[in-house]
């Protein structure tokens, strides 16, 4: 047999520069581009929560760690219900109540405040301010006086005088945390026109109250109700058409 030597041929690849390196850098970009978009992420959402809220975060993952006793490393994981996250719910509450700076008053201590500086500031229209107790709390009673009304006949419109007791009372619940309820009550004297009659007129006088109320900083978020009676809560039931049954009922509740 005739003897055929095998032929072998190498081909010889060069490397370009770029196969030199690899494309491992391409993960390390797309790591280090999702570890920023997470990043962002994350300031995004922790600027959309309250700033309590935040605090009590930072207050919580500043002092948590793995073992609740680092000496002996005994302790229980910070995914336990007395260390973690399941507890995060009464800081919160804790840190929201310290934060607060306004603080309810005791009913009988505002009502002596309240009394004493309508004496010492509403000399001439103390007679048509009445402070009371009721089962829902302080309750601060506005009402007309023959030639000293609160709103004009058939108006929802406060009259100066009516401005300047708001603003009184304002001054001495604005620091206040109590909810408030705003009434408006009218006599027993019919009244009715084509628009309102004196359910409307009741309830378009207390919504008045609470822009007066408003317009004195008090928050909005601290009204509970406003409501008209008209006649059917009568503060003078005996003479169901006195002018001293229109009036405005602003309430601080318990």
């Amino acid at each position: 047999m005739e003897d055929r030597s095998k032929i072998i041929i190498r081909r010889v690849k060069k490397k370009s520069h770029d196969e030199h390196h690899g494309g491992s850098w391409k993960v390390a970009y797309a790591d280090f581009v999702t570890a920023m978009m997470a990043f962002f992420l994350l300031l995004w959402l922790l600027a959309m929560i309250a700033p309590e809220k935040r605090i009590a975060m930072s207050e919580y993952f500043h002092s948590a760690t793995v073992f609740k006793d680092q000496q002996t490393q005994s302790g229980t994981s910070f995914l336990d219900k007395s260390a973690g996250v399941l507890d995060m719910g009464r800081a919160l509450k804790k840190e929201s109540f310290r934060m607060k700076p306004e603080m309810k008053t005791n009913p009988e201590e505002l009502a002596k405040a309240m009394r004493h500086a309508i004496d010492d500031q509403l000399q001439v229209m103390k007679n048509q301010v009445f402070v009371d107790m009721t089962k829902e709390g302080v309750r601060i009673q506005i009402v007309d006086n023959e030639g000293s009304e609160i709103f004009r006949i058939g108006s929802d419109e406060p009259t100066e005088k009516a401005r300047q007791i708001i603003r009184l009372v304002s001054e001495n619940i604005k620091d206040k945390a109590n909810r408030i309820v705003i009434e408006g009550h009218t006599d027993a004297a019919p009244f009715k026109n084509a628009e309102k009659s004196n359910w409307e007129l009741s309830a378009l006088r207390a919504s008045a109250a609470r822009r007066e109320l408003e317009n004195n900083g008090i928050d909005s978020s601290r009204v509970a109700r406003v409501v008209g009676y008209a006649d059917q809560d009568l503060f003078f039931k005996e003479n169901p058409r006195d002018l001293r049954n229109r009036r405005i009922s602003i309430i601080l509740l318990q």
